[in-house]
């Protein structure tokens, strides 16, 4: 496919293939918080293609194409690790909380609201709502979901959600189960919650947009966002997984 005749049979394949980069983007954008911007991905995923190109000369098309799809989905990988900021400490803060809710959620067989959840921390409840506002930023997915660690005793993310160990992560985000998953754990936010959600989400509105419509600060919205987060990935973790959307 690439041969002798050089640059412009190469530049005709980059055209070519541009449209498969896009597909995958896009796909795994829809699976992805608001902030992950869709070019970036775009762009991670050129470079995939061209490494491909560069290192399968004379190959069949359909042989490269299988090929290609595998280097650009892990250039797009790499891009999301790269920009994966959220310091560790706040990382494990953010478990304490999502650890808390579900003990208390299993305790009251209902949402706890944050004087609970303080108080389940042993934090006066300014404090913690500090821990969350600090918190800004914390993700639903963290590629660290995806790897076992022995520090978190086995107790992984995606565990019931990501059974075949030989699954590429990518697979793993665009799975119909997870995402039936994450819908249900939303419906089972306080009112509130699920408002911003959706706001910040599916109308793409900014914190200070959405603190209007609330009726509180932008930052009593990266409060909220930060917590709504913890619930659902609390809600996942206690989810018994079968398999089935």
């Amino acid at each position: 496919m690439y041969n002798a005749k050089g640059r412009t049979e190469s530049k005709q394949a980059l055209s070519e293939h541009l449209t498969l980069v896009k597909k995958l983007a896009y796909q795994l954008k829809a699976k992805l918080p608001a902030n992950v911007e869709a070019d970036d991905l775009i762009q991670a995923g050129t470079i995939g293609l061209l490494d491909a190109m560069s290192r399968y000369e004379e190959m069949e098309q359909a042989q490269f194409e299988t090929y290609a799809v595998q280097r650009i989905r892990g250039a797009m990988l790499d891009e999301l690790r790269s920009s994966d900021w959220l310091p560790r400490s706040t990382r494990q803060n953010m478990k304490k909380i999502e650890q808390a809710i579900a003990s208390l959620q299993q305790q009251l067989v209902r949402a706890p609201i944050e004087s609970e959840i303080a108080a389940k921390l042993k934090l006066p409840l300014s404090e913690y709502q500090q821990m969350l506002g600090d918190s800004a930023g914390h993700q639903l997915i963290y590629f660290e979901d995806f790897h076992d660690s022995a520090e978190d005793g086995g107790d992984h993310f995606l565990d019931r959600f990501y059974s075949d160990l030989t699954q590429d992560p990518l697979t793993a985000l665009l799975d119909q189960g997870l995402r039936a998953a994450v819908i249900t754990a939303i419906n089972t936010l306080p009112e509130r919650e699920k408002m911003l959600m959706g706001l910040y989400y599916e109308q793409e509105l900014n914190l200070k947009e959405i603190g209007a419509v609330l009726g509180v600060t932008e930052s009593r919205v990266s409060q909220l966002h930060s917590q709504a987060v913890a619930r659902i990935r609390s809600h996942l973790k206690a989810k018994k997984w079968t398999g089935a959307a």
